[in-house]
């Protein structure tokens, strides 16, 4: 009986037997047959004192049995008895903190493999601009390199170099909105605004693929200025590089009781229809991508916008052409 090597069960069975004595010897000094049924009852309730504390340890030690092979990896839990008790809460108790902990395992593998992923994609989209970068050193060393043709890779090496800095940084963002740490400063302030603040870079790449843009807005958005200004900048950058010269690209924003929200549309040849379900992936390249995209710009939008409580959806219009639809919740949704 390993149970009577507890000092408690030890303790609580002396006084037992402490006070049965007490209670027989009175018995025998009052009766004869008091004395006999008190000594009778006293070693019947020792034995069914002993035998339910038997079963209990009998339990427990099953239930550290059952946990010592879980954290040796054992898969099937084996916490199947449906009883009362405090044995019964206590069986229920860890066989919810049992399953959270698998659970909580099972979400550190795919973190593990997400970011064995990311690395390697990242590795890989670095990996491409410094390779040209390299040639481009090495054809910058020749001597023979008249001044126009030594600008104009100098040119190209700037612009690679540009394309890094801006993956880099974008990867830093992503990383902290990510981790939850990116400080968001939130203000109210007129659709028009940030539109204007959002489009100002792209205004010349669009003037030079003689493309026209059209702007309509009104109402208010509550948001972080700067980080939501980025998030539309990428969306209105995609639609303006897969949209042909002289083509139209559109922004309309409006503000409704529930929410502030943001069209952008183009004349270009739309979403493939593949790509639809992927388009907001990280690194994830549509077909109709070119060799300079890093498939970040989408995915970095959707987590600025799913951060301050907001959504973003891409289609394709009947009329030809993609359609983003950016919102921003004024509540919980």
């Amino acid at each position: 009986m390993k149970f009577l090597k507890n000092p408690e069960i030890k303790r609580a069975l002396l006084c037992f037997l402490i006070i049965s004595a007490l209670f027989i010897t009175l018995a025998f000094l009052l009766d004869l047959r008091f004395g006999v049924l008190a000594l009778v009852f006293s070693l019947l309730f020792c034995a069914l004192y002993l035998f339910f504390t038997a079963r209990r340890y009998k339990r427990i030690e099953e239930l550290s049995l059952t946990l010592d092979r879980i954290l040796h990896g054992e898969d099937r839990l084996s916490f199947d008895r449906a009883a009362e008790g405090e044995l019964g809460i206590l069986e229920s108790q860890l066989y919810k903190t049992t399953v959270r902990l698998r659970e909580q395992q099972r979400l550190l593998k795919e973190d593990k493999i997400y970011l064995a992923n990311a690395i390697a994609d990242i590795s890989h989209q670095i990996r491409t601009p410094l390779t040209s970068i390299n040639l481009l050193l090495a054809l910058l060393e020749d001597k023979r390199l008249s001044p126009d043709q030594r600008s104009r890779l100098l040119a190209e090496l700037n612009g690679l170099l540009s394309r890094i800095e801006w993956l880099i940084t974008a990867l830093l963002k992503m990383s902290k909105l990510d981790a939850g740490t990116a400080l968001f400063k939130p203000e109210e302030i007129p659709l028009k605004d940030l539109i204007d603040s959002a489009i100002s870079p792209l205004l010349i790449p669009i003037e030079l693929k003689e493309q026209t843009l059209t702007i309509r807005a009104q109402g208010q958005i509550f948001c972080d200025p700067a980080l939501t200004g980025e998030a539309l900048s990428n969306v209105v950058k995609n639609c303006m590089e897969h949209t042909p010269a002289g083509g139209h690209l559109e922004i309309t924003a409006q503000e409704t009781p529930l929410f502030s929200q943001i069209t952008v549309s183009d004349s270009g040849c739309g979403i493939a229809k593949e790509d639809l379900p992927h388009i907001f992936e990280r690194f994830y390249k549509g077909k109709n991508s070119d060799d300079k995209s890093f498939g970040i710009g989408l995915a970095l939008a959707k987590s600025i916008l799913q951060e301050q409580n907001g959504t973003i959806k891409a289609e394709n219009k009947k009329a030809g052409g993609a359609l983003f639809t950016l919102r921003i919740y004024k509540g919980v949704i």
